[in-house]
């Protein structure tokens, strides 16, 4: 890429007081509207589909030009309007960082990090224009050994350090993380990339030299997913932005580097001979998140290109853009050799498992949970599992059912993997490069057809669409696959969830035997027949009794003691379990080991 002319837009970042969670910014723009500059803040963050109102976390907002006042008018939630001015616009602000997620911003004694959309204002009418940022270090001996991880370009600043950074424009700008501090790093090298991983927090005998290996297997095979014949990346350098905490899970994806937040329990430690299933877990949330580099960062629904940061941006296209990423996550631990067949299959029942516990899947298709992720998806409530059905999950049972009915249909010739590639090639390759075309929703099938020579419109219409259940069984027992649905003895179901220590229900379930009865969410229980019921004791209860069978149920409903009759049924299925049949061999290039079709 070229080198950027001297911005006309730059901003200055200072973490002036890390106790208390606090940034300085200064935002100066060389040529102001005429008319009076109008600047804001985002209302939400690509790839988290839910308005947060970023500009809440703002507390104090002063305008001036060539030192003197200039009078700043709010005009919405996350907006204002500078009076006009003659020369160069200055805006100097404060912005509260105190929200440890992968979403936003955080600031105290021992680290610093931050998502553009929370600290950068935009302004209005340049968001085009080049940028340049100079992050700085905060006052005082104890930060003199910080230094910087970003994928963001450095102008004058040298890797690590503090100094001043660059972007194309707005848009490149808020897509680059920053977290500074004490943390390690280290690199490594795939298809000729520079990748490195950098973790905050205390990890006692962390195994880097492991991590960093089985990251590079993944990235590996996620490449040559999408570029068998050159392997090349669509990046020069990518960054793992890894914070480590007690109790922690979550990834945000970015088109050069990704935010992770994970419990340090998960990460491996030096001497671990078997992969525990936190590190699983975390390996399969790296994975998830590199996959977007392709997948949601470049391949986009044409409603995110561009993005409108100031509202919801619709699509019904989550199934295909979060629900195939989470099919290929753990996909590409199984292919890449850090996972063992045996533990993927288990990961793959713990998902079927969980998508058919949910009743809400029979209320809502993959479709309409695309389109209300703004509304449900980030804000569950009692009533989740009985409403909605999450396209991450049921996607990716989606793409699982696809990939099978493709390879089942063309006797092996196409799969799935020839779909995601047809989708880089007319929608991923260029997107940065002047050829910002996104997909269209009546375009999905129509590419799906050709990608594999078949007709795929019912299925998808059946499969998006409607609530059927997919079909899974026969879709994988044809592949090679027996499913089995275990039951938990014969112990009956209350059908309900509840907190184990608090005994508080936390869902009660559609149609069974608890909500039948009149309980609710909510309700503590107190005791059944007569016995005090306590914490974690609740299933040895119910082990007395058997399907059918009455119990008197004594709740406290806020604070009123209320007793429930009510009839226990049989218990549904606890898990799917999915092993390989016997007398069937797995052929190469056969699901679900195969790199390509």
């Amino acid at each position: 890429m070229a080198k950027l002319s001297t911005a006309s837009i730059t901003y200055r970042i200072f973490p002036v007081q890390p106790s208390a969670h606090r940034y300085q910014v200064r935002l100066t723009i060389a040529v102001p509207s005429a008319e009076g500059q109008i600047v804001g803040l985002p209302a939400w963050i690509p790839g988290s589909y839910m308005v947060r109102n970023f500009a809440r976390h703002i507390d104090r907002i002063h305008a001036s030009s060539l030192g003197r006042s200039i009078v700043l008018t709010k005009l919405d939630k996350d907006r204002w309007r500078a009076a006009a001015c003659l020369g160069a616009l200055q805006l100097d602000y404060e912005v509260y960082a105190c929200d440890l997620s992968v979403r936003g911003a955080h600031l105290d004694e021992q680290h610093g990090f931050f998502n553009g959309c929370t600290v950068f204002l935009y302004v209005e009418g340049q968001e085009n224009q080049p940028c340049a940022v100079e992050i700085c270090r905060p006052e005082g001996l104890g930060y003199q050994y910080w230094r910087v991880m970003t994928s963001l370009r450095e102008k004058s600043a040298k890797r690590y350090g503090f100094g001043w950074y660059e972007a194309e424009n707005y848009d490149e700008l808020i897509d680059h993380p920053v977290e500074m501090g004490n943390f390690i790093c280290e690199k490594f090298v795939v298809c000729h990339v520079t990748h490195e991983i950098a973790i905050t927090g205390s990890v006692p005998k962390l195994d880097m030299l492991r991590l960093t290996r089985d990251l590079a297997k993944i990235c590996a095979t996620h490449i040559q997913l999408f570029e068998p014949k050159n392997r090349k990346a669509p990046v020069d350098r990518y960054v793992f932005l890894v914070t480590a905490v007690g109790e922690g899970y979550g990834g945000l994806e970015h088109r050069a580097s990704t935010a992770l937040l994970c419990a340090r329990a998960d990460l491996p430690v030096q001497g671990q001979i078997d992969a525990c299933a936190g590190y699983r877990r975390f390996l399969g949330l790296c994975s998830h998140e590199y996959f977007h580099t392709w997948h949601v960062k470049r391949i986009k629904p044409a409603v995110f290109a561009p993005y409108d940061l100031h509202r919801e941006n619709y699509t019904h296209l989550l199934w295909l853009f979060e629900g195939f990423t989470s099919y290929y996550d753990d996909l590409a631990l199984l292919r890449s050799g850090v996972m063992t067949l045996t533990d993927y299959l288990d990961v793959l029942g713990k998902n079927i498992t969980q998508v058919m516990r949910a009743p809400g899947r029979f209320k809502q298709t993959l479709a309409e949970s695309s389109f209300d992720a703004w509304i449900k998806y980030y804000s569950p409530n009692e009533n989740t599992p009985n409403a909605t059905v999450s396209y991450y999950s049921k996607g990716a049972l989606l793409a699982l059912a696809l990939d099978l009915s493709i390879r089942q249909a063309s006797q092996g010739r196409k799969s799935l993997d020839d779909v995601m590639r047809l989708l880089w090639q007319e929608y991923g390759r260029t997107f940065y490069q002047g050829d910002a075309q996104g997909l269209e929703e009546e375009h999905v099938i129509a590419l799906f057809n050709r990608a594999t020579k078949l007709d795929l419109a019912p299925w998808l219409a059946r499969a998006v669409h409607s609530t059927q259940d997919l079909p899974l069984t026969e879709l994988l027992q044809h592949a090679g696959f027996s499913v089995r649905a275990d039951y938990a003895s014969t112990m009956p179901s209350l059908g309900a969830q509840w907190h184990e220590g608090t005994l508080s229900l936390t869902y009660v379930y559609d149609g069974e035997s608890a909500q039948q009865a009149g309980l609710s969410a909510g309700d503590t229980l107190v005791a059944i027949d007569g016995l005090r019921v306590q914490p974690r004791q609740v299933d040895i209860l119910l082990g007395r009794y058997r399907a059918g069978d009455m119990i008197d149920v004594h709740v406290f409903r806020r604070d009123e003691l209320r007793l429930f009759r009510v009839k226990l049924a049989s218990a549904p299925a606890s898990r799917y379990t999915i092993t390989p049949a016997s007398g069937k061999h797995q052929s190469i290039g056969a699901w679900p080991a195969a790199i390509s079709a």
